[in-house]
């Protein structure tokens, strides 16, 4: 499923934290991983010409050495250009399956914050995009460790609004399961904005339908595999009720696709799957829509 990963990196303390949490993807047929690490054409030069290459290359051996203790076939690159760029083309050209990067919490608390190589990346990735969350020992961004366990097969949650890209992603979904994820949880949201007021009155026979709809997909999930998959239906905004949901219900994993619908208006106030992206507590595995 996902034999080929390209895990984007950097200096950070947070990427060897990344590095460090990669063995939960053997699961799902991780085996080769790609470490890489982009530069723009300003800081390659700035490298090229400073004790700053010595210190690069020493945090990606470290990083790769992580990695390969964790039984993967591992390639470190340094590459000059635009991180989005290069990885696309990248992706593209060594027929890969999915990129990992890490995003960090500023404390226990604050609200995660995206890294300049996490936001490219996620906006825009043609691939797969694992988001993992990384949170600072005891405060210190110097030291870093990963959020929660490196497990992505113990509990999966899957919202939907039942668009043609949540569809997209639920095939991901249906791959995990049939790898051996244990728990699956189907969750769609009511839109209090589209419902309230003219049409609460209806809610009920809204709440029917899309229980149907969720019973449909579960059916589907129970032929892939032995994973215990439940139902649940929240109303009010999408993504403050997919993160309420996961902070209570803790999932291990969070598999949305990266636009639903109205994606014109979402280029604008930013998507759910956005903003579940950058604040919830679980890791995200954002799948993008077919084009």
């Amino acid at each position: 499923m996902f034999n080929r990963i390209i895990v984007g990196t950097d200096l950070s303390p947070a990427s060897l934290a990344v590095a460090n949490c990669l063995g939960g993807l053997k699961t799902y047929g991780a085996r080769h991983c790609l470490l890489m690490q982009c530069l723009t054409m300003q800081e390659a030069a700035s490298v090229g010409l400073s004790y700053s290459s010595e210190i690069l290359h020493e945090a990606l051996k470290e990083q790769k050495t992580v990695i390969e203790q964790q039984g993967f076939e591992v390639e470190a690159r340094i590459v000059p250009g635009f991180v989005l760029q290069e990885i696309n083309r990248t992706a593209a050209e060594g027929n890969y399956q999915l990129i990992v990067v890490g995003t960090i919490k500023r404390s226990l608390t604050a609200e995660a914050f995206m890294g300049g190589i996490t936001a490219d990346i996620i906006h825009a990735a043609k691939l797969p995009v694992l988001i993992l969350r990384i949170e600072p020992k005891t405060g210190d961004v110097k030291q870093c460790h990963k959020a929660g366990a490196c497990d992505f097969s113990r509990h999966i949650l899957f919202p939907t609004d039942f668009s043609e890209n949540a569809d997209n992603a639920f095939v991901y979904v249906e791959k995990l399961v049939a790898a051996g994820a244990k728990n699956v949880t189907l969750l769609h949201v009511q839109d209090k904005s589209k419902i309230d007021p003219h049409l609460k009155s209806r809610l009920e026979e809204f709440n029917r339908i899309d229980t149907e709809r969720l019973e449909e997909l579960k059916a589907k999930l129970a032929k892939k595999g032995k994973a215990e998959i439940k139902i649940a239906l929240a109303y009010g905004s999408p993504a403050v009720e997919i993160m309420k949901f996961a902070l209570e219900k803790k999932p291990d994993l969070i598999v949305m696709g990266r636009q639903g619908r109205g994606f014109v208006k979402e280029l604008f106030l930013g998507s759910v799957s956005q903003n579940v992206a950058r604040h919830a507590e679980a890791d995200v595995l954002l799948v993008p829509a077919s084009r």
